[in-house]
C-alpha cells in the first residue's frame, strides 16, 4: 500500500497553468445547443468531450498528471486502474510523452475499450471490479510496479479536469447549471472546484445511474458512503460502490449534489443526441443529459458528455431498444 498526499485545495492558479500545459495534446471542445423541444425542460447545452482524441475527458487529467511526473517517477514507468477511459488518457499522454505504461484493467471492461488502450501502446492486466475498486484505494497492486496515477484521486488530475469549467463560462457565461457524470467523484470534482473559482453562483450537480449511486447517498447523509446495491451496468465509465473519504473532502464544498437517472432515462438521453445532434456517448457521457431531461435544474444547463467509447452495435442496441 501506498500512502496518499494530503488532500489540498485546487486552486485557480492551478488550473490556469494545467491549461497551458495540455494545450497541445488535449482538444478544446465545442460546446452545442441540444434542440430537444421538450416541453418543462430547460435550455441544454453539450460540452463533448467525446470529442477528444481518446474520445473522453480523461485525457484533460491524465496530461497534466503525466506532464508534472519527475524524471525518477518517469523513468520508473506509469500505471493506473481503468474500465477504459482513464486507461485511454493514462496511455496516451505516457505514450505522447516516451514512457511506459501499464493499466490495471476492470475485467467487465468493454472490449471497445481494452482495444483502444492496447492500441496505445499500454500493458493490460485484468481484475474483477472490487478488486481493482480495492487497489484504487491501497494505490497498489501485486505484480504491479511503477509510478501510480490515480485516476481520480489525484490533485494534477482534476486541476486538469477543472479546465472544462474555464472553457464552459467562456462559451456561456449565462449558464445556470452544470450536469457531470460521478464515478469516482474527479470530473465532478474538478469542474466543481473550477466554478467555485469562476463562477461561484452557477450550480453544479453529479449525475448517477440508479444501479450505482453512491454519492447521491453521501450528499443526503453529507457523509462519503458505500452504496451496497451496487449492480454492473451498461454505464460503465460511472457509477462506482463508494464515494472514498478523500474524495467527499473535495466534493463536499464545491458540489451541490448528485441526480439519480434510471437506465431507461439514460438509453432516452443517447436516443436523444442522436437524433436531434448526431452525437453517440457511452452510458456515462448521457448522465447529465438524462438528469437535465427530468426537468428539475436551472436552465440554460451545460450537460459534460464525458465520453463516447461505446461499440456501435451495442450503441445501436441500446439506442433502438429504449
Amino acid at each position: 500500500m501506498t500512502t496518499a498526499p494530503p488532500v489540498r485545495p485546487i486552486l485557480l492558479e492551478d488550473i490556469l497553468a494545467a491549461r497551458e500545459r495540455i494545450r497541445g495534446v488535449i482538444t478544446r471542445t465545442p460546446l452545442i445547443r441540444l434542440r430537444h423541444n421538450i416541453t418543462g425542460v430547460p435550455e441544454i447545452w453539450l460540452k463533448l468531450e467525446s470529442l477528444q482524441p481518446i474520445n473522453a475527458f480523461k485525457l484533460r487529467g491524465a496530461a497534466n498528471a503525466v506532464a508534472l511526473l519527475s524524471p525518477e517517477a518517469r523513468e520508473k514507468g506509469v500505471w493506473t486502474i481503468s474500465a477504459g477511459n482513464a486507461g485511454q488518457g493514462v496511455a496516451y499522454a505516457a505514450r505522447e510523452a516516451g514512457i511506459k505504461c501499464t493499466v490495471l484493467v476492470i475485467d467487465k471492461a468493454p472490449e471497445t475499450k481494452i482495444e483502444r488502450m492496447r492500441d496505445l501502446g499500454a500493458h493490460l492486466i485484468k481484475a474483477p471490479f472490487d478488486a481493482c475498486w480495492q487497489a484504487m484505494d491501497d494505490r497498489a497492486y501485486p505484480g504491479i510496479e511503477g509510478t501510480f496515477v490515480h485516476p481520480f484521486d489525484d490533485h494534477d488530475f482534476q486541476a486538469g479536469n477543472a479546465t472544462i469549467a474555464l472553457e464552459v463560462m467562456e462559451d456561456l457565461p449565462h449558464v445556470k447549471t452544470v450536469l457531470a457524470a460521478i464515478g469516482g467523484g474527479g470530473l465532478i470534482g474538478g469542474i466543481g472546484a473550477g466554478m467555485r473559482h469562476v463562477a461561484p453562483h452557477v450550480k453544479v450537480f453529479g449525475a448517477e445511474p440508479e444501479t450505482a449511486a453512491p454519492g447521491a447517498a453521501s450528499f443526503a447523509a453529507n457523509a462519503p458512503l458505500e452504496f451496497p446495491q451496487w449492480q454492473a451496468s451498461f454505464v460503465d465509465g460511472a457509477g462506482g460502490k463508494s464515494i472514498f473519504p478523500r474524495m467527499w473532502e473535495r466534493l463536499k464544498d464545491t458540489v451541490d449534489g448528485s441526480i439519480v437517472v434510471t437506465l431507461d432515462e439514460v438509453r432516452r438521453a443517447m436516443r436523444i443526441m442522436a437524433e436531434k445532434v448526431r452525437v453517440i456517448a457511452e452510458g456515462a457521457g448521457a448522465l447529465g443529459v438524462a438528469a437535465a431531461l427530468q426537468g428539475n435544474v436551472e436552465g440554460p444547463v451545460v450537460c459534460v458528455v464525458s465520453g463516447g467509447n461505446i461499440d456501435l452495435k451495442k450503441f445501436c442496441e441500446l439506442v433502438v431498444g429504449g
